[in-house]
């Protein structure tokens, strides 16, 4: 589509895009106002942050997903802040700095390969855990789940993860426990999950105390003190992407009326 010929992204936030429209941007007087930069942190000040669905393009933002556009604005007024696509896709596309629970398929020599959920597995080394040398592995078995984020995620190389931050400290990420249960929401309801402060979250923490994994990648590792407990948070995750907040506050006022 030729530059000019799309609409202004700042109408169109809350609306459904398609792949193939572009939106515009405002124009900004201040040098590099208008960059973009991939990632999931914080966009620095004056600067754009191009989420997922989105792509940079002559005119503007390229749409590459189907779904509602998004928009968050810089802190402190500033221009800037993020635009990002919505979507309630299953199909995980691996990305650089993505926290994601990875399983176990195979050991080929120094590396673990990983289903991810995404059209290839990942590969993890021995070495990419807090404190491993050569003589001190991780026992990690086939069909273990395992906690990290993606070192290299592009289209041109095989996805490569660790379980270490940039200090070389684990910071929560590795092998998880053998207890509890494994399922797969939309990559749409993680995303809810994961936001700060979220609601579902606190509400649960009310009910039952439990640990709690979330992968970027759409899959949920949970544990409760008993197994009736872990299956009905289960329940509740997998309803909350069908349920108004009204209908979550009240089933589980019903649970905790028992």
């Amino acid at each position: 589509m030729a530059a000019g010929s799309g609409v202004a992204a700042e109408s169109c936030v809350g609306q459904v895009v398609l792949p193939g429209d572009v939106l515009l941007l405002p124009a900004h007087p201040e040098e590099d106002g208008e960059r973009l930069r991939l990632g999931a942190g914080a966009a620095p000040r004056g600067r754009l942050l191009c989420g997922p669905g989105l792509r940079r393009c002559a005119g503007g933002l390229l749409v590459t997903k189907c779904g509602l556009l998004r928009h968050r604005p810089a802190g402190g007024g500033a221009a800037g802040g993020a635009y990002w696509v919505d979507s309630q896709q299953k199909r995980y596309v691996p990305v650089k700095g993505d926290h994601v629970i990875g399983i176990v398929t195979a050991k080929a020599g120094d590396v673990f390969k990983l289903d991810v959920g995404g059209s290839e597995q990942a590969s993890l080394s021995y070495l990419a855990f807090e404190g491993a040398t050569k003589r001190n592995r991780p026992n990690a078995q086939v069909g273990d789940l395992i906690y990290g984020q993606f070192l290299v995620a592009n289209k041109d190389m095989e996805p490569e993860m660790v379980c270490i931050d940039s200090s070389g400290r684990s910071s929560g990420m590795g092998i998880i426990g053998q207890d509890g249960f494994l399922f797969k929401v939309s990559l749409g309801l993680i995303r809810k999950l994961l936001a700060p402060k979220c609601e579902i979250i606190q509400e649960l923490s009310q009910l039952y105390p439990f640990e709690l994994v979330l992968g970027m990648n759409g899959r949920i590792w949970v544990k409760a003190k008993t197994v009736q407990q872990t299956l009905i948070i289960v329940n509740i995750l997998e309803a909350c992407e069908y349920m108004t907040a009204e209908q979550r506050k009240q089933a589980l006022a019903k649970l905790s009326g028992n």
